[in-house]
């Protein structure tokens, strides 16, 4: 990839900047408030797409949000790559623990972006990422280097489940043939530490409702005498862990293999600082399951935990109420097979079996996915670990991954392919929380480092 270095120097200020336009739209996929601006958002992927000199761009529409296609084809004969990222993002609440607003892109230096880092919903999750991978294919058309085809594929419901996209990929198998596809939705350990997701945990998302009586009840009238659906709820939601931190759900485990000792020593083996990682977060201690360390509570063993709960009176002041209707919001982060729908029926069956008499217990599933590893003897592994070993000058470390990306084992499912993740965040990026942000570095360094995926796996699969 001959001048990629000073390519990305003479174009760095545009290439940050339309990074910023971007960012400036609130393709929020969750709330219907936002949905004029996720359509935005599809219209400015596409003319990205165009300007980067893809041949045939379009819009593929589907009962939700729609699907952004792009194919540039040199040589039928040899591989094709297919890309895959989301343009939605996340909600930005809270609000008001934002330091600048989440939809008004700013570039701060921050102790481990001493370059800069741009701060704005989606900038890691996933628009930053995404569209390294729109500037390097960029890169590689312009200067005439593109070693082989690519495809794109760019959803805008990847924070609500993908749910259109499993259809859209069974319907267009031919379409999306391809030889690997490529992911840029994983962090990296560290920015002189580079490494490979080459794991990903399933995911089961519910929500829950307890009901007790028909009305909100005066709390001195009938407290003590009626059963309190916020009590009740916290009650059941405390039982579906033990002292241990496990899960007490009966079958939950079934599927949920030991790794070897060997495999664990592996892990243990990448650089980890648990006392950087506990000062990061502003906590005096670590917490999970008994017997596993973090990395392998947050890898390789499933979790189970509650992203919101409510009910009753939450404004100024007070109200004595006993609310009618308590709720939460559960997810389930699931390690490879497990399967998310017998842990979602297992969940179900389970907590409308704990409630008690007095109230009603409904359990709503909203979305989920399989988890997924990569090994990592294949030519698309050995093609990312040669791409990072020569723009990092050291070689990736292999890393399981917290985080889902339910649709992966999907595409291995519908499509035969293998999927490589090549993530540039940190962990410290604050994806889906307040003052999320990308270190400019990390963005113009994955722009650097894809077109060489693109040249090692075209010339290994010679």
């Amino acid at each position: 990839m001959q001048d990629v270095k000073t390519y990305i120097s003479e174009h760095r200020e545009r290439m940050i900047q339309e990074l910023i336009e971007i960012l400036k739209i609130p393709s929020v996929s969750a709330d219907p408030a936002f949905s004029q601006d996720v359509f935005h958002m599809a219209d400015a992927i596409k003319k990205s797409l165009e300007t980067a000199g893809c041949d045939l761009v379009e819009i593929c529409e589907t009962a939700g949000f729609p699907i952004i296609y792009a194919e540039k084809t040199i040589d039928p004969t040899l591989p094709t790559i297919l890309v895959y990222g989301h343009y939605d993002v996340q909600p930005p609440d809270p609000i008001d623990l934002w330091s600048s607003p989440p939809f008004e892109p700013v570039i701060k230096t921050t102790e481990l972006h001493p370059d800069g880092a741009i701060f704005a919903r989606g900038a890691c999750d996933d628009k930053g990422q995404m569209y390294m991978h729109v500037k390097a294919v960029a890169y590689m058309i312009s200067t005439g280097q593109l070693p082989c085809n690519v495809k794109f594929m760019i959803e805008g419901e990847e924070e609500v489940g993908s749910k259109n996209l499993a259809g859209f990929v069974k319907n267009n198998q031919e379409k999306l043939a391809n030889d690997i596809i490529l992911i840029s939705d994983t962090g990296m350990i560290a920015n002189d530490i580079p490494s490979v997701t080459t794991g990903l945990r399933g995911l089961s998302y519910v929500e829950v409702e307890v009901t007790g009586p028909n009305r909100d009840l005066h709390s001195g009238l009938y407290g003590g005498a009626v059963a309190n659906p916020i009590n009740i709820l916290s009650k059941m939601i405390a039982s579906l862990h033990d002292e241990n931190n496990r899960i007490t759900i009966p079958g939950f485990y079934d599927r949920v293999a030991e790794l070897s000792q060997t495999e664990r020593e592996a892990m243990a083996a990448a650089p980890f600082d648990l006392e950087a990682y506990k000062k990061a977060l502003d906590i005096d201690a670590v917490y999970g399951e008994a017997g596993y360390t973090t990395n392998e509570r947050n890898a390789i063993r499933p979790t189970l935990d509650v992203n919101g709960i409510w009910g009753g009176y939450t404004g100024e002041g007070a109200k004595t109420v006993i609310a009618s209707k308590a709720y939460a919001k559960i997810s389930m982060r699931l390690v490879p097979d497990q399967d998310w729908e017998t842990i979602t029926e297992l969940f179900k069956t389970h907590f409308e079996k704990i409630a008690p008499k007095g109230v009603k217990v409904t359990v709503t599933r909203h979305h989920g996915g399989q988890g997924y590893v990569t090994p990592i003897d294949t030519i698309g592994y050995q093609a990312a670990e040669k791409a990072y070993e020569t723009t990092f000058g050291k070689k990736p470390v292999p890393q399981r991954g917290g985080g889902s990306i339910p649709i992966v084992s999907l595409f291995e499912q519908e499509l035969k392919s293998k999927t490589i993740l090549m993530g540039f965040g940190l962990d410290s990026d604050a994806i889906h929380s307040p003052n999320e942000h990308f270190g400019i570095w990390n963005y113009l360094k994955g722009i650097e480092t894809i077109p060489y995926f693109y040249q090692y796996f075209t010339e290994m699969s010679s």
